[in-house]
Parts: C-alpha cells; structure tokens; sequence
C-alpha cells in the first residue's frame, strides 16, 4: 500500500466507472502479437530493511578520498559547511515552484540576490534564475540572439565546450539553424581570420567560451569587435564561474551564459547544476526564465515581486521564450551562501589560488611532457600532451587513488595523447607533485622502449 496505493477494490471500481471488464481491456487496441504474456523479468520484491541494506552496499563501492584533476565543465571546489545547513531549512527546501511567486518572498528575495550578484560579477544589467545548467544556457543565449536580430545563422568557436556544442546542434537542427564551426589556432584560442570570414550578414551571434575548453582566455574584445561590425552578437559562455574572482568579466558581450556549478553546488552526475543568462537591459523582453524585481508596499515596506516570466506557463505558449526553463531557486541559494560567504576580496583570492596552483603544475608538467597551448593566458585547466595513450596512464594512477585529467581524443582527435587537466584550490602540491612524478615514470618508459626499439632495428 505505501507504493501500490490503488486496492483491488479500487481498480474494479474504476474498471466499472470506465465501463471496462478487466485492465486487458484497457490495452485491447494494441495488437496481440505487440503484447506481452509474461511476468516482468524484475528480482522479487524486497523489504524496507533489505533494500536499506542493499543501498549501503552500493554506497560503500563508491571511491573515496580521491584527488581529482578532472575539470572540462564540473569543478571540484570547497563548499562551506554552512550551505547543507542553510539550504535544508523548511522555508527553502520545497519540491517545487511556488506558482503564487509573491506570497514566497523568501524565495523571491534569494533570486534577486543572485541576481544582482550575477550581474556585479559579469558587468551585466540583468541576470535570470531559471536556466537547467551552461549547456542549456548557452544554446538559450543563442536562441536568443536570433529572435533578437532576426538571423537565421550561428558561428561557434570549436574551442567551445564540445558537450554545449552538441547541445547546441540538437536545437539547431530542430529549429533549422546552420551552425558554422571555427578552428582555434596554436594558441589555443579562436581563429580571428577564420571567424572574420566566418562571420556573415546572416549571423545573428558567434558563440564562444572564455576560460575555454582548453583553460585559455579568448580575446573577448577583439572577438566582439568582428562580430558587432557585421551587426551579429556576442554571446559568451563561462563554464569556470570561479574565474570571475580574477579575469576580467566579458562587458563586451551581449549576453553571458554562465554555469554556476562553482559557487557551492556539489558535483553530481549531471546535476541539478546553475544555468544563468546575464544580458543588456535593452534585451530583457527576450531573455528566457524569470526575473524577481524589487519594490514597495503600499505602506513603505521593502518587497520583492516576479516582474519578468516567460516561460509559457505564465504567458501564452506562442509567446513563450523557452519552455525549458524551471525554478532553480535552491541550487540558485547555494550560489548565493557561497557568494556571501566569500565575499568580493574572498572570491579574489580564492581564484588567485586556482590560478597559483595550476601554474604550478603546468611547470612541473612542462619538465616531462608537452604542454600544449603555453602562450595563451589561462585559468585553472591546461592541455598536456603525451607519449603514451592517456587511458593508460590514468588507469595506473587510478590505483594511487588519483583521478587524471580527460583525454581529448574523442572531441579532438588532432591534438593526439593529449588530456585536459584541472587544477582548483582542493589540489595540494603533494598530489600534484605525485601524477607528474607518475606521468614522468610513463614518459621514461616509453622513451627507454623506443630507443630499444631502435636498437634492435640498427642491429638488424
């Protein structure tokens, strides 16, 4: 009954009122050879205590206390305490929308301060709160650069997070938008000649990354500058939220869409994550989600009310921006606690320290193997490139309970045995020092088994 609520009795009561003999009858229009005649194939039923048992089993084949140099999207930072605490509060941790917005103002109130905090670190007008995680960001910003200039095309950066990329085609496809895709040079960042010609009078935005997916830092204002002389828009996707504490925000985009994963939310797989679009005041009739502004009541009293919705839950579907984007309040009160708490010169420092730490390694690095785009500024991620397959040597570091850096050769398979490694604050020169020392040990092998190789070629 705690999960089955209906009782035979119930369900012959409803077979009656329906005017049907039995549940067979219910699937009758489907034909016979297309229904199935036996039992589900499922483990027998289990009790409370034994399906307890089964997820602390489960539970304990986790890893744990691992380092990780994983980045590419999802980052592994410090969370305070203090957010769990906080966010698990009655007044915050509900299953959904409240749909009468005003009479939350709890809840109204933290968006508007992320809100206004979005826009202070991004050099914006306006920020929403409503958007699933970057990828979706992004292509909601891309979607939105072409109801407001009325293209029909798009220019990406290759250099472009490949997975927001994929997102991105899966709309365009749908939505009949040709996506032109342009090479990063050797530095790493995009190509200025390639997207000049890239860029058209049909281009209604180019879409680029900075931080990018290799960790480097996109030249915004020269990019913005070929895009706005052809009357296209610059839309700029942050993955890397933390690296707002020390690079200078993109003020030369038109829209911003950020992942706010960074800022308190816990990795998980996929989510729920913070997707955020920050955009010019001139451009906030088309901007998807919701935006919370402030007021007063008629008897003087600060208030907070849900000046802009355009989801098509609240306006007429036809007229709706995106019919994807929800509340991400409690995931939007993380970002919040954890902005709080840091605090501008906090976030400062904190960034100083990713960026300290992952010089560091890309020193140490460049000692045994090749660190690919070194000209190019960079945040907390960098490219190293080695001679043997990357697969092979994170499954020996696997076992020092290290996590290496993602090997690149699905997404580029040019650059080789290369791998995106990450570090953040979380990453002590005592596990940075050991996969280099493990990745030197890799190189050493296989320059000994080469010049074997070569060896026994010249005895021959």
């Amino acid at each position: 009954m705690r999960y089955l609520p209906k009782s035979p009795a119930d369900r012959e009561a409803m077979l009656q009122a329906i005017g049907a003999r039995s549940i067979d009858d219910l699937f009758s229009p489907i034909p016979a050879e297309y229904r199935l005649k036996r039992d589900l194939k499922v483990p027998r039923q289990m009790a409370e205590s034994e399906i307890v048992d089964w997820f602390r089993e489960r539970s304990r084949e986790n890893g744990d206390g691992y380092t990780t140099f994983l980045g590419a999207g999802a980052y592994y930072h410090y969370r305070p305490v203090i957010i769990d605490s906080l966010i698990s509060r009655g007044e915050f941790l509900t299953a959904y929308t409240p749909y009468q917005a005003e009479v939350s103002q709890g809840t109204l109130q933290s968006i508007f301060e992320f809100q206004t905090m979005i826009c202070e670190l991004t050099g914006m007008d306006v920020a929403n709160a409503s958007m699933y995680d970057g990828s979706t960001a992004a292509t909601e910003a891309v979607m939105m650069a072409v109801r407001l200039t009325g293209r029909r095309s798009v220019v990406v950066g290759r250099s472009v997070h490949p997975e927001y990329r994929e997102v991105l085609a899966t709309y365009a496809h749908h939505q009949g938008l040709p996506i032109s895709l342009v090479p990063f040079s050797e530095s790493g960042r995009i190509d200025l000649k390639e997207l000049e010609k890239s860029v058209t009078a049909e281009t209604a935005c180019v879409l680029i990354q900075s931080p990018n997916f290799f960790g480097t830092i996109e030249d915004v204002r020269s990019i913005a500058e070929l895009a706005h002389k052809s009357g296209a828009l610059l839309v700029v996707s942050i993955a890397e939220a933390v690296s707002l504490g020390i690079v200078e925000p993109p003020r030369q985009a038109d829209i911003i869409a950020m992942e706010a994963q960074s800022f308190g939310v816990p990795l998980g797989f996929g989510g729920p994550y913070c997707g955020v679009i920050a955009t010019r005041e001139q451009y906030v009739r088309q901007m998807p989600g919701r935006l919370v502004g402030q007021t007063t009541d008629r008897n003087g009293k600060r208030g907070f009310v849900l000046t802009l919705a355009t989801r098509e839950q609240h306006i007429r579907r036809e007229k709706a921006t995106s019919n994807i984007c929800t509340n991400q309040a409690l995931i939007a009160l993380m970002a919040n606690i954890f902005m709080t708490i840091y605090g501008k010169a906090g976030m400062r420092e904190l960034a100083r320290q990713n960026l300290a730490k992952t010089a560091y390694a890309v020193q140490q690095f460049g000692k045994h193997a090749k660190v690919l785009f070194s000209a190019a500024p960079r945040f907390n991620e960098f490219v190293v490139q080695t001679s043997e397959d990357p697969y092979a040597i994170n499954g020996r570091i696997l076992g020092h309970k290290i996590v290496g850096g993602l090997p690149l050769k699905k997404f580029y398979p040019e650059l080789g045995n290369a791998s995106l490694w990450c570090c953040t604050e979380m990453s002590t020169r005592t596990a940075i020092d050991t996969v280099v020392g493990l990745a030197a040990e890799s190189e050493r092998s296989v320059k000994s088994a080469k010049e074997e190789a070569d060896v026994e070629e010249v005895t021959r």
